[in-house]
């Protein structure tokens, strides 16, 4: 998140407050994420991406 300017509408927007903004930076606890994407729609600076972790799903 290099380009959150710490305006907290993401924070403000997130539905189970996964994010909080300290010393004008978002931070995210993920395991509390459930990935509904409203922080990113909502951020204007577009500092927040998903990052999904890889999963082994049988294929080899």
């Amino acid at each position: 998140m290099t380009r959150c300017i710490g305006c907290e509408n993401c924070a403000a927007i997130c539905p189970t407050g996964a994010i909080q903004v300290e010393d004008g930076k978002a931070s995210v606890k993920e395991q509390d994420c459930v990935e509904c994407c409203a922080c990113i729609y909502d951020c204007p600076m577009d500092a927040i991406t998903l990052r999904r972790e890889d999963s082994d799903n049988g294929k080899d």
